[in-house]
């Protein structure tokens, strides 16, 4: 019987804690490591980027301390929505684990339409013709695409299948994108020009347009500052750089799963965070030091800068580590919005029939293809390459909560054992808050607008159905989920 379920889940002790690391590494470092620096020191913060991910990173390790003490306590796999019911109730709960939702299948539908992109532009580069009457479905940022189809069906399966099968998948294909990506360090650095970080920040410039006003940051717009550069440039950099950050958080997803989850847990979460830290800096470092900032093609800027440099081989490298790196971040947000999903079934706040488990696979596969259905309708009719900062203010949201739900936890419940503790608190947990809506005030006018729009029918959702059906509402508890009766119970 799980602690804080109270029910016998099913889901199988899959990984150590060396999984949890590469589990987190798995979705954090994907394209973003290749392009996010580049796109936003050519428009945003010039070789001030390199500042902007140290604050991006700072932001994520003071949150990633206080999801660490709270997923100790309270080893559930439905993460900060899990956490913010024990400590806050169930409307809150809902809240935090709506924003959840968006975050994760957003990202998801996001990253698997770059994955497209990466793969068309990786299969052109090596000179592999792709047929007339496909050239117009593969490698499209908007409209159907096959590429993105494939990737959300196969990735899906996987998941379906169970977390042992995705495990071994997810060491092979980390541990060749890293590979990708200390090439893209060593040949770079190679040509490192100090002068090009000279210039840190580089002299503010105002937007040129009135029509920019929704596509400001909020806090430019309230103060009428709506500049690019200096040092609001790269603050606001660091706003959106947090999507290469997001997914640390997903490892507390797999604490049912995990062995040992107060200790492993925790330690998973952290390390693997600072680990990403080092080498985005050490990619953005490489990246600004090769070439002014002015030069860099905010479409290519890692492959123009190599190309510059002679290096044009190092193209292939770029792209297939990107083609690796997705992958691996499609697979892990799959399995951590899955896992939150059924949290969230099992307590009837989602139908209950989602938190069922397979027995042949002790994985809830029933919500696997169902998110899976819903990542490919929205990557392929949505065109969610425009609202990737979504994915971003899904997060601070969370990363807010959890925050607080330390503090709280902190006064309300200070003899529950952790085999974590959140070192100075509450300073930490303070700091986690103000530098989160820092970066949240630093996010774009309309991207308010759309968060506001989602969460307000989210709000609907749980008054015309979570609330009725609640386990604290008096619908059935989840005690004894019932499995799925396919297969042979297997280990």
């Amino acid at each position: 019987m799980d602690r804080w379920t109270g029910a016998r889940h099913g889901l199988a002790k899959t990984y150590g804690q060396a999984d949890l690391i590469v589990l987190g590494i798995g979705v954090m470092i994907g394209s973003g490591i290749f392009s996010l620096a580049g796109r936003q020191a050519a428009t945003m913060a010039g070789p001030g980027v390199v500042l902007s991910f140290m604050i991006a990173g700072i932001t994520s390790l003071l949150v990633a301390f206080c999801i660490a003490e709270l997923s100790s306590a309270m080893p559930a796999s439905g993460s900060a929505y899990t956490f913010t019911y024990v400590i806050f109730g169930e409307v809150w709960a809902w809240i935090v684990g709506w924003a959840l939702v968006m975050e994760l299948l957003l990202a998801a539908a996001v990253v698997a339409r770059v994955w497209s992109l990466y793969a068309a532009q990786m299969l052109a580069d090596l000179g592999v013709p792709i047929p007339g009457p496909l050239s117009g479905v593969i490698g499209q940022a908007e409209g159907f695409d096959l590429f993105t189809l494939f990737i959300l069906v196969l990735l899906t399966g996987v998941v379906a299948l169970g977390a042992r099968i995705g495990l071994r998948a997810l060491w092979i294909i980390v541990i060749a994108k890293l590979l990708a990506v200390g090439a893209v360090i060593v040949v770079g650095a190679a040509h490192f020009d100090q002068r090009n970080l000279a210039a840190i920040p580089v002299p503010s410039a105002p937007v040129e347009t009135a029509a920019d006003t929704l596509h400001s940051p909020l806090l430019g717009m309230v103060f009428g500052q709506t500049t690019a550069f200096g040092w609001f440039g790269i603050f606001a950099a660091s706003a959106t750089i947090t999507f290469a950050y997001i997914g640390f958080d997903v490892v507390a997803t797999a604490a049912e799963e995990a062995e040992d989850a107060p200790r492993s847990i925790p330690r998973g979460i952290i390390r693997s965070l600072v680990a990403t830290t080092v080498i985005y800096i050490a990619v953005a470092v490489v990246m600004v030091g090769m070439t002014s900032y002015d030069r860099i093609d905010p479409g290519a800027p890692l492959a123009s800068a190599f190309r510059r440099t002679g290096n044009g081989f190092m193209v292939h490298v770029i792209n297939i580590g990107a083609v690796l790196g997705l992958t691996t971040v499609v697979l892990v947000l799959l399995v951590g919005l899955t896992r939150v999903i059924f949290s969230m079934a099992r307590d009837g706040l989602f139908p209950r029939p989602l938190a069922k488990i397979n027995r042949a696979y002790h994985s809830p596969t029933r919500a696997t293809l169902v998110i899976g259905g819903v990542a490919i309708l929205l990557a392929e009719f949505v065109p969610v390459l425009t609202l990737e900062p979504l994915v971003v203010i899904g997060t601070l949201c969370v990363f807010v909560a959890a925050a607080a739900g330390v503090m709280r936890m902190r006064r309300t419940m200070p003899d529950l054992p952790r085999g974590f503790r959140t070192p100075l608190s509450p300073y930490v947990p303070v700091a986690s808050i103000l530098a989160s809506l820092w970066l949240m005030v630093n996010l774009q006018v309309v991207t308010w607008l759309y968060f506001a729009a989602w969460m307000a029918f989210g709000v609907l959702v749980y008054l015309l159905y979570g609330r009725r059906n609640s386990v604290l509402a008096g619908g059935r508890p989840p005690a004894d989920p019932a499995f799925e009766s396919r297969g042979r119970h297997r280990r």
